[in-house]
Parts: structure tokens; C-alpha cells; sequence
């Protein structure tokens, strides 16, 4: 600007030999504050500026469309990109390939169409990337990053359970509630179902466990048949042993329940019959020890418990005390019956089929009940143990019950802790070493003597163990 002032060897402000009598105007482009300051200084001088003119100026294009600039004077029309294409016969045709649009002053909108530009035919070299890296391949995603032109990106892989099909997506997809992204993170596949099968190590493991569980229970009920008049099958009530056995057999069955895809007939069973099944166990072995109690006290001269002696009081316990466990089981059913039911949120990559307890508190009020039975029984045994008697059962059932309380007390951390197939598997496991638990403390010692002693198994050797207990 001071060499528009001054014409010399030297810029000297306001000296103008030499000037004077010239024609001169200035145009100039930079941004308004410097405009406004330039507008100053040259205003002393009487230079004129031209862009006071021009922000009033409006002409036409060919389409007889206005063009006018803002007031930035910045070009304010949207504006097609042509592509004139000369072809072999001397033509020229003008193909549209783009446009420009303004949003808003500082937001412009460059789109161009690849496949329209026609590029002449000895062009055959690569087209340059307006960019400064690769695609972002399907199953990847865009990232802008800082203080990077936009033509420069990131890629970030997509997280799980989302995809991207195309190259350079601004974003990923999620995909279904039933579906996972695949290894590549470009496709969408069916997530995989979980449950406990027959096919699988655990499952088969369990089953086994079940199958010679079951085997040796069978067996132990066939000895007590077929001994069934000894001294010590008939000892403590003959019909209370069959009944835990039975009950312990059809326990250890009830685990098949718990295997296998869920089905409506096997989730309103499973917890119901396991239930009452173990109910009537545990009522069975509280006959048992309140028969030894009360045995033991009509023995006394003169008592009135003598009237409480045979089935009547046993059968009146077991039908009891099984018979709330019906009813809580009975008003689940009614109320919130059990049903079968997928999560798919718990586990990625797998929709886990379980049962749905439809109530969780019917469910813990009779696994509390059976808890409930097994401390009444456990303390009762527990006071009986000591009393006399050839064939008192009470010390046997006092440490039957300490492992089935311990079984069932570690179970609810161990199930609440678990998801999918493995809470089946932890209540399978407490099942079976539960029953378990019983027929070995209860049965075992007995079918030793049965089988492997039985010059105990007498009559005389049984008044010989009541005269030295007395």
C-alpha cells in the first residue's frame, strides 16, 4: 500500500511528485477487519475502494439465474460442477459431475458423481485420492482426527454385536436381539443357543453321575426287598425306609428334568417335583427320628406316649408335613407357573434357553420350607442321638442331615452366582450329593451288615446291643 503512496526509490508516506494527475483505484480481498483499516488510511488520501460498489452488484448466468455475493462478499448461489467431454466426432457435450452448495457461510458441500466424469481415452494412469490414507474396509468405521485436514481419517474396528457393510461407513449397525456380528465384524449371523445338553462333556458328565447314582440306589432298595424280614431291615419302621428310598430314587431321576433344551411340560416339573420329592425325604427321616423319641419314652412305666406307638404317627408326619410342600408347589402353579425363556443380553454371542421360575419368591418359599424340615430334623436327631438302642438311627440321621443342610447352604450363593446352563448344572450337583449324602450316611452301613456281616443280622445279637444300651 506504501508503494501505491509514493513513487521513488524510497516509500515515503504522503509524497506524491510524480503521482499526481494518475488514475488509481484499489480492490482488495482480505478479511473486513484489515479492510476496514486499509478504508482508512486511503481514505486520506481520496483513493477510492471498489467494494462498496460491488456488494450491490447482481448479474446472470446462462440460465438467466441471479448471482449475487453476502456480505462477506463470498458467493452466496449454489453452483453445478460441469465435465465438457469432446468426443471422436468433434462434439462436445457438457455432463453435470457435482455441485456446490452452501449451507451456510462457513459450510459448504463439494459432492461429485465418479461415474459420470468421462475421462478422456489416452488418460489411463490411477486416479489420484483426495485423501491421505486407505478405505475403511466393511467392519470398520471413520474417525475424525484432531487437527487433521478432513481428507485425513481413522479407521476403528466395530464393537461387538454391531457391523458395517461398506467401505468408509460413518457409522456401525447394531443388529438384531437375535443376531451377532461375525468375526469380521461385517455381517450379521444367528447368535448360538445355550442350554444343557445330553451332547456336551458337563452334560454327559452329569448324566452319568445321575445314571450310577440311580444304580446304586435300585440296588440298596432290591437288598432291603429281598432282606426285607431281617431284624435290621425291619428296625425303625421297614415302610419309612422304602419311601426315603423311593424318594431318593425318584430324586436323583428328577435331575433328567434339568437336562436338555427347556420345554413347557419340563420347566412346570423340574422344580415342583424336586420340591416334593425332597420333602417327603426329609419328612421320611423326621418320622424316623420322632419314632425313636417317642419308642423311647413310652418305654417308661406308666407313660402316655405308648398310644403314639406304630405308623399312625409316622404316616401323620410324612403326610403333613409333604402335604404343605403340595400346597406351596399347588398356588406356584396357579399363580406364576414356570415357563420356558430365552436371555439374550446375559451372555454375547448366545441367547441361553432356561426356565423361567415365573415366581421367585414361591421358588425360595419352598426351598425354604425343605430347609425348614431339614433344621427341624437335624435338631431333633441331633437330641436323639444318644438315646439307647439296638438300631437308633438318630446318630446316622444327625450326620445325613449335617450334609444336606451344608449341600443346600452353599448352594444359593453358588446358583445366584451362576448364569445359563452352569446354574442348572450347580442345582443338578446339590441334587445329586444331597441324595447322595443321605443314602450314604443312612443305607450304606446297614447293607454292610446285611451283606458282608450277617451273623449281626439276628434277633439275638439285637436284644444282646438293647440289654447292654439299657
Amino acid at each position: 500500500m506504501v508503494d501505491l503512496l509514493s513513487i521513488g526509490q524510497k516509500n515515503v508516506p504522503n509524497y506524491y511528485c510524480g503521482g499526481q494527475m494518475n488514475l488509481l483505484a484499489v480492490v482488495e480481498g482480505t478479511g473486513s477487519e484489515i479492510s476496514n483499516q486499509i478504508s482508512t488510511v486511503l481514505g486520506a488520501y481520496k483513493i477510492p475502494q471498489l467494494h462498496p460498489f460491488l456488494r450491490n452488484i447482481q448479474f446472470y448466468n446462462n440460465s438467466r439465474e441471479g448471482i449475487h455475493l453476502d456480505e462477506n462478499m463470498d458467493l452466496a448461489d449454489n453452483f453445478d460442477i460441469v465435465n465438457w467431454a469432446a468426443f471422436p466426432n468433434q462434439s462436445i457435450v457438457s455432463v453435470k459431475v457435482g455441485k456446490i452448495e452452501k449451507k451456510t457461510s462457513s459450510d459448504v458441500k463439494l459432492s461429485i458423481d465418479q461415474e459420470a466424469i468421462v475421462w478422456p481415452s489416452w488418460y489411463n494412469q490411477t486416479l489420484p485420492l483426495s485423501r491421505c490414507n486407505e478405505n475403511c474396509h466393511p467392519g470398520y468405521t471413520k474417525v475424525i482426527l484432531k487437527e487433521k485436514p478432513l481428507c485425513c481419517y481413522g479407521c476403528d474396528p466395530c464393537m461387538e454385536g454391531t457391523v458395517s457393510t461398506q467401505e468408509d461407513a460413518s457409522h456401525c449397525d447394531k443388529c438384531p436381539e437375535d443376531q451377532r456380528s461375525n468375526k469380521d465384524l461385517n455381517q450379521c449371523i444367528p447368535k448360538l443357543k445355550s442350554f444343557l445338553s445330553y451332547e456336551e462333556p458337563l452334560g454327559i458328565l452329569l448324566s452319568f453321575f445321575v445314571f450310577v447314582l440311580t444304580l446304586m440306589t435300585s440296588s440298596v432298595l432290591g437288598i432291603f426287598i429281598k432282606y426285607l424280614e431281617t431284624p435290621i431291615v425291619k428296625a425303625n419302621n421297614r415302610g419309612l425306609s422304602y419311601l426315603l428310598l423311593i424318594s431318593l430314587l425318584l430324586s436323583s431321576l428328577s435331575s433328567f428334568l434339568f437336562i436338555g433344551e427347556p420345554q413347557k411340560g419340563t420347566c412346570l416339573l423340574r422344580q415342583t417335583a424336586f420340591s416334593i420329592i425332597f420333602s417327603v425325604a426329609v419328612s421320611s427321616l423326621l418320622a424316623k427320628t420322632v419314632t425313636v423319641v417317642v419308642a423311647f419314652m413310652a418305654s417308661k412305666p406308666g407313660s402316655r406316649m405308648r398310644k403314639w406307638l406304630g405308623k399312625s404317627l409316622a404316616n401323620f408326619i410324612v403326610y403333613s408335613c409333604s402335604g404343605v410342600q403340595v400346597g406351596i408347589c399347588t398356588l406356584w402353579l396357579g399363580i406364576a407357573p414356570p415357563f420356558p425363556d430365552s436371555d439374550r443380553h446375559s451372555q454375547p454371542g448366545e441367547i441361553i434357553l432356561q426356565c423361567n421360575e415365573g415366581s421367585v419368591a414361591m421358588f425360595y418359599a419352598a426351598l425354604g420350607y425343605m430347609g425348614f424340615l431339614a433344621a427341624v430334623c437335624f435338631t431333633v436327631a441331633f437330641l436323639a442321638r444318644k438315646l439307647p438302642g439296638a438300631f437308633n438311627e438318630a446318630k446316622l440321621i444327625t450326620f445325613s442331615m449335617l450334609v444336606f443342610c451344608s449341600v443346600w447352604v452353599s448352594f444359593v450363593p453358588s446358583y445366584l452366582s451362576t448364569k445359563g446352563k452352569y446354574m442348572v448344572a450347580v442345582q443338578i450337583f446339590s441334587i445329586l450329593a444331597s441324595s447322595l449324602g443321605l443314602l450314604g450316611c443312612i443305607f450304606l452301613p446297614k447293607c454292610y451288615i446285611i451283606i458282608l456281616r450277617p451273623h449281626l443280622n439276628t434277633k439275638e445279637h439285637l436284644m444282646m446291643k438293647l440289654k447292654v444300651g439299657i
